[in-house]
């Protein structure tokens, strides 16, 4: 519990008490269940706002809650890494562009697309909704492990995700994606396209990132998160 709790405090913006001592590689595979704890927490709310307003303007909320709950953290991510890998410069100037707090308009254009996405996807699920946003932020936050697994580090010399890649990930490390997987399948085979789509993006989104710089930071698993959410949720959507 303390080391789910450490991994709460650092991904999401739940008031969880004194900050607990950050613990990387336990931390690690813990993020889908944070991720699963979001979800949840946002499918509830859902429930609430469509007793309220309609299915559109709950599917807005919903998104906004989403930023709420991760502090726009991934958000971040996502612009800094949409101006790093579209400036159309070298590996290099990619990571040092990544590293500028301003935003350009690269990232801002990613910011409103994916957004515009997740509220556009949200809005035209029907079946299984509950499941589905409860689960999809678990399997988004469950790819990252892969990523963490399978690319170097980019900034070697240090960086918010530095700690993380001290050690590399074992399979063992896994075992988090079990429970949003099982969430997923509960819904029989309309369950199968939504994680054969997080299987999907997540492998496209790794070999991007490995052609493009040939690496991963902090900033590129957040952009990671917040991309596969947008899919997913518009793959949960599709024949509504």
């Amino acid at each position: 519990m303390k080391r789910l709790r450490a991994a709460l405090q650092f991904m999401t913006t739940l008031p969880l008490g004194k900050p607990v001592r950050l613990e990387p590689a336990a931390m690690a595979p813990l993020f889908p269940l944070a991720g699963l704890l979001l979800g949840l927490i946002t499918a509830l709310a859902d429930v609430a706002f469509r007793r309220l307003w309609p299915q559109g303007v709950a599917a807005v909320l919903d998104t906004v809650l989403l930023i709420v709950l991760s502090g726009a953290l991934h958000l971040d991510g996502l612009a800094d890494t949409a101006d790093g890998i579209f400036s159309h410069r070298g590996r290099q100037r990619a990571l040092e562009i990544m590293k500028d707090s301003r935003v350009g308009g690269m990232g801002v254009v990613a910011i409103v697309c994916v957004l515009g996405l997740k509220a556009a996807g949200l809005s035209a699920v029907w079946q299984h909704r509950f499941v589905v946003l409860t689960a999809v932020p678990a399997l988004s936050r469950s790819g990252i492990l892969l990523a963490m697994r399978t690319l170097p580090y980019g900034r070697p010399e240090g960086g918010l995700g530095h700690p993380f890649f001290k050690k590399r990930l074992s399979p063992a490390s896994f075992w988090g994606v079990l429970p949003p997987v099982a969430l997923v399948l509960s819904c029989g085979l309309a369950g199968v396209p939504l994680l054969a789509g997080f299987v999907l993006v997540t492998l496209l989104l790794i070999g991007f990132y490995r052609r493009k710089l040939g690496c991963v930071t902090g900033d590129m698993l957040g952009a990671m998160i917040e991309t596969s959410e947008a899919v997913l949720f518009l793959l949960a959507a599709v024949g509504a």
